[in-house]
C-alpha cells in the first residue's frame, strides 16, 4: 500500500469545517451559514479518498476489500458508540414518539441510508428536525454511499473509458445539474441525497486527478488563490442562512473555495496553509470527525431536557462538553481501531463492523416494533403523550374528495325530526370539537350536526381549492333546505390571515389584503345566513400554544417537572387575535342574532395565561387543535346554544 503525503493544512481545514457546523447548530451569531462546513468536508473527502485510490491503483496494490475495511475502521467505531449512547440516553429522556423515531433513524443509519429517511421527513432547517439526535448522520450516509461507489466507478471508467477524467467530470456535471434542478423542485431530496451531492465529493476527486501544471506558479498566485478560497468559504458561512436555496448554485461558493484552499496549499506553503497547519487548528482537525458525531446529540438532548430552550451561557458549556466528548471518542475509540490495535485482520474487522451494524439495526427496529417502549413512562407522562393523537373519530367526520353526499354531515346525539339541531361548520378545528360536542349533547339531550373539512374556511369566496368550494357549496345547500337553525362558524381564522407562526403560508389568503378579504367575505356570509333565517354563532379561535402541547407536557412529566400553568401568555393570544376579535365584535354589535362563543374566557380565565392542560390532561392534540381530553373542559362553551332564538345574546363581548 502507498501512503498519501500528510498535509497539516487539510486537517486545519477540517477544523474550520467542524467549527462552522458546531457554531451554526448551537445558534452562535455570525454562523448562520455554518452548515456549509459539511460541503467543505465533502470536498476534502473526495480529494483524499480519490488520491489514495489512484495511488494504490497505480502501484498495483489496490484492494476493494482493504479499502472498504479501512473506511469501516475510520467511520464505524465512533459512530456505533455514539448511536448506542443516544439509544441509552433516549430511554430515560425521549417520549415514545421520539424514541421510536430515534430507533428508526438508528436502523436506517445501520444500512447507511439515514439520508434517505430524513429526505422523506421534515427539511433540515425545520423545527421538528432540531429534536432528532441522529439527523447529522445524513452526511455520513452520503459519504458512506460515495465510498462504496467511487472505487467501482473509477475501476469501470479506467477500464472502459479512455478519457476517464472527462467521464468523471461529466458525472460530476450531471450531479450538479440534478442539484440545481432539485433545489427548486424537491429541496429535501437535493439537500439529503447522493445524486444531488455527489458533485461536491467528485469536485475533490477531480482535483486529485487533475494534471499537474508543468510550469510552477508564482507564490503570489498561490497566495491570491488561497485568499480567494478562504474568503469564499467565509462569506458562505457568514451570509447564508436557512432561507438560502441549498445546495444548487449556492453550494458553488464553499465548494470552489475549498478546492482553491486545497490546491493552493500543495507545494510551496501560503499564509493560509501555515495558519491552518498550526498546532491548535491541526488538533481540532484531528478530532473533527468525533466532535461532529457528538456535538449534535449533545445539543438535541440538552434542548430536549430544557423544554423551553437553552440560555447563551449554557450553549458555551454544551459546546465545550461536546468537544470533550469528541476528544475522548477520538482518543479511546477512533484512534485504537483505526490504528489496528484491535481487530488487526481485515476479515475480523469487516465481520465486526457488519455485526455492529446488525446489532444497531435490530436495536433500532425493536424500538419501532415496541412503539418507543411507552412502558418506560409514568402514567402522567404517558397520558400526555397519548394526547398527541385523535382517537374519538374526529378524522372520520372530515369531508374529503371521496366523501359521499350523505356523509357530509355528522349527526351527534339523539335526532328529533321536529327540531333543527345546531350546525357546526368549519375546518379541522370544527372536527376537533367532536368530543366536546358529544359531551354537550349527552349532558343536555340536544342533538348537534357537524360539517368539517381540513383547511377549508367556512366562508364563500375564500376557498383555496376546488375541494373547499365543493364542501362549502354542499353545506350551504343543506342549510338552504332547512333554514332557521343555529349555525356555528368555526375556523383557525388567523391561519388564513397570516399563515402559521413557523412561516408556512400555505393557507394564507392570496394577495396583500388578507384582512380586508376576510372582513368583506365574512360579512357577506353572515348576512346570507341571517337572511335565510339562521342565528349565527362565531366561535372565537382556540388560543394557539407556543409549542406542541402534549409533546411539551409529556417531556416535562418525564423530567418530573411541574406542568401547572403551562400555556401561552394571554397578551400574545390577544395580539394575534386582535383583528378577528374586532371583526366578530363588529358583526355581533350590528345584529343581536349574531353571537360570539368566547374561548378566551374559558381558556384564559386567570387573565394571564391561556392554559394548555387541565386536571393533568392535555387540552390540545398539537399546538392548535383541541384533543380528546378537552371534551369536558370545552363542552360548557356551547351552553348558549340552548337559549331561545329571541333570548338576549350572552357572551357578545370580549
Amino acid at each position: 500500500m502507498t501512503h498519501l503525503a500528510y498535509r497539516r493544512d487539510i486537517d486545519g481545514l477540517r477544523a474550520v469545517a467542524v467549527i462552522a457546523v458546531v457554531l451554526f447548530h448551537f445558534g452562535i451569531p455570525g454562523f448562520a451559514g455554518g452548515f456549509v462546513g459539511v460541503d467543505v468536508f465533502f470536498v476534502i473527502s473526495g480529494y483524499l479518498i480519490t488520491s489514495i485510490i489512484c495511488r494504490e491503483r497505480a502501484s498495483g496494490h489496490f484492494s476493494f476489500v482493504e479499502f472498504w475495511v479501512r473506511r469501516a475502521r475510520r467511520i464505524l467505531p465512533a459512530l456505533v458508540v455514539m448511536v448506542v449512547a443516544c439509544l441509552i440516553v433516549g430511554w430515560f429522556l425521549l417520549v415514545p414518539r421520539d424514541y421510536e423515531e430515534l430507533g428508526r433513524s438508528a436502523r436506517y443509519q445501520a444500512m447507511f441510508m439515514s439520508n434517505v429517511l430524513f429526505a422523506r421527513q421534515d427539511g433540515y432547517f425545520d423545527t421538528d428536525s432540531e429534536l432528532k439526535p441522529l439527523l447529522h448522520t445524513w452526511s455520513l450516509a452520503v459519504e458512506e454511499q460515495f465510498y462504496i461507489l467511487l472505487p467501482l466507478l473509477l475501476a469501470v471508467l479506467g477500464r472502459y473509458v479512455k478519457a476517464w477524467r472527462r467521464g468523471l467530470f461529466g458525472i460530476a456535471l450531471a450531479s450538479f445539474a440534478v442539484s440545481v434542478w432539485q433545489v427548486q423542485q424537491a429541496p429535501a431530496q437535493a439537500f439529503f441525497l447522493l445524486p444531488a451531492r455527489a458533485w461536491e465529493l467528485l469536485a475533490g476527486s477531480l482535483l486529485a486527478v487533475a494534471p499537474v501544471f508543468q510550469r510552477p506558479l508564482t507564490v503570489a498566485v498561490r497566495q491570491g488563490v488561497a485568499t480567494a478560497g478562504i474568503a469564499a468559504v467565509g462569506v458562505a458561512i457568514a451570509c447564508y442562512d436557512w432561507r438560502t436555496a441549498f445546495p444548487g448554485m449556492a453550494a458553488l461558493l464553499p465548494v470552489l473555495g475549498t478546492l482553491a484552499i486545497i490546491w493552493s496549499g500543495a507545494g510551496q506553503p501560503t499564509w493560509l496553509s501555515r495558519l491552518l497547519g498550526t498546532r491548535p487548528m491541526v488538533a481540532v482537525g484531528l478530532i473533527s470527525y468525533s466532535w461532529y458525531l457528538w456535538h449534535w446529540p449533545v445539543h438535541v438532548f440538552a434542548d430536549y431536557a430544557a423544554v423551553d430552550g437553552i440560555a447563551g451561557h449554557e450553549n458555551l458549556a454544551l459546546i465545550l462538553g461536546s468537544l470533550l466528548l469528541g476528544y475522548l471518542s477520538w482518543r479511546w475509540v477512533e484512534t485504537p481501531l483505526r490504528g489496528r490495535r484491535w481487530l488487526a485482520q481485515p476479515r475480523q474487522a469487516l465481520l465486526a463492523a457488519l455485526l455492529a451494524m446488525v446489532v444497531v439495526g435490530l436495536a433500532g427496529q425493536s424500538l419501532r416494533w415496541s412503539d418507543g417502549v411507552p412502558s418506560r413512562l409514568s402514567a402522567q407522562a404517558l397520558a400526555y403523550a397519548e394526547a398527541g393523537e385523535w382517537h374519538a373519530g374526529q378524522r372520520d367526520c372530515m369531508f374529503e374528495k371521496t366523501t359521499a353526499p350523505e356523509r357530509l354531515i355528522c349527526h351527534l346525539g339523539r335526532q328529533n325530526k321536529d327540531v333543527l339541531p345546531p350546525l357546526i361548520w368549519g375546518d379541522s378545528h370544527a372536527a376537533a370539537l367532536m368530543p366536546a360536542l358529544r359531551v354537550h349533547s349527552e349532558r343536555t339531550g340536544q342533538a348537534l350536526d357537524l360539517a368539517s373539512s381540513a383547511g377549508c374556511v367556512p366562508v364563500a369566496g375564500l376557498e383555496r381549492n376546488d375541494l373547499c368550494r365543493q364542501f362549502n357549496a354542499q353545506v350551504r345547500s343543506v342549510i338552504a333546505q332547512a333554514p332557521q337553525r343555529d349555525v356555528v362558524l368555526v375556523a383557525r381564522w388567523t391561519l388564513y390571515l397570516y399563515g402559521d407562526e413557523h412561516g408556512d403560508l400555505t393557507y394564507r389568503l392570496p394577495g396583500t389584503d388578507a384582512p380586508v378579504q376576510m372582513a368583506e367575505a365574512l360579512k357577506r356570509e353572515v348576512r346570507a345566513l341571517r337572511q335565510a333565517g339562521s342565528r349565527v354563532w362565531l366561535l372565537d379561535e382556540v388560543p394557539l400554544q407556543n409549542a406542541n402541547a402534549p409533546y411539551r407536557l409529556s417531556r416535562l412529566a418525564m423530567l418530573q417537572r411541574s406542568t401547572d400553568g403551562i400555556g401561552r401568555p394571554l397578551r400574545e393570544h390577544r395580539q394575534r387575535q386582535a383583528f378577528m376579535q374586532g371583526l366578530f365584535a363588529e358583526l355581533a354589535a350590528s345584529d343581536p342574532q349574531v353571537r360570539i362563543l368566547d374561548t378566551t374566557q374559558l381558556f384564559c380565565a386567570d387573565g394571564m395565561t391561556c392554559v394548555a392542560e387541565s386536571a393533568g390532561r392535555s387540552l390540545y392534540m398539537d399546538d392548535n387543535h383541541l384533543g380528546d381530553d378537552a371534551a369536558g373542559f370545552v363542552a360548557p362553551l356551547f351552553a348558549p346554544l340552548l337559549a331561545p332564538v329571541d333570548a338576549p345574546a350572552p357572551g357578545n363581548s370580549h
